[in-house]
């Protein structure tokens, strides 16, 4: 939410999210500003049939490979452009403040990349975000996702995997 030089605001897509999840008809409130850039009727379609915005199919019954499969379906994830956009990598070495983290980040971006996963390590920027402007709580990690640093830099989870020296190939094998 912003305001106007004269005081009004504005509202952004998470405040219009919040809104209709409590339950209230957007279009009513009077003098209402929304940010022009949002698909006001997106948000509203989705709100109104939260399957809308997911066109899942079984894999099986697409005939399509598995790769191709993944590549449908995150290609419907949503995500906001300020987050589907990023230089995911440049990102995350951007949270590195030594040498061997960078080292560490470097070679765990290699793996992520070998299986073209860069749009999942947006996605987890962009749940983290929310979770965390949110107020949610979520877990110290669990099983061998604690041994990426990557997804430690990025507050997926709270277990120092350089720390306790992990193999970041447990995770990704």
């Amino acid at each position: 939410m912003h305001n106007t030089q004269y005081g009004e605001m504005v509202l952004d897509e998470d405040d219009l999210c919040d809104l209709m999840m409590q339950g209230r008809d957007v279009a009513s409130i009077p003098d209402i500003i929304i940010d022009p850039e949002i698909d006001l009727q997106r948000l509203l379609d989705a709100v109104e049939d939260p399957g809308a915005m997911m066109t899942w199919q079984r894999p099986d019954d697409s005939g399509i490979s598995v790769a191709g499969f993944h590549a449908r379906q995150q290609a419907i994830w949503f995500m906001p452009d300020e987050y589907r956009d990023t230089d995911i990598a440049k990102h995350v070495l951007d949270l590195c403040h030594t040498p061997q983290q960078l080292q560490r980040v470097a070679q765990e971006l290699l793996l992520y990349q070998e299986r073209d996963l860069f749009d999942l390590l947006r996605y987890l920027r962009y749940l983290v975000a929310v979770m965390r402007q949110n107020g949610v709580i979520w877990g110290v990690g669990r099983g061998s996702s604690v041994s990426s640093y990557v997804l430690y830099l990025l507050g997926v989870h709270r277990i120092d995997s350089m720390f306790y020296d992990l193999d970041p190939g447990e995770f990704l094998r």
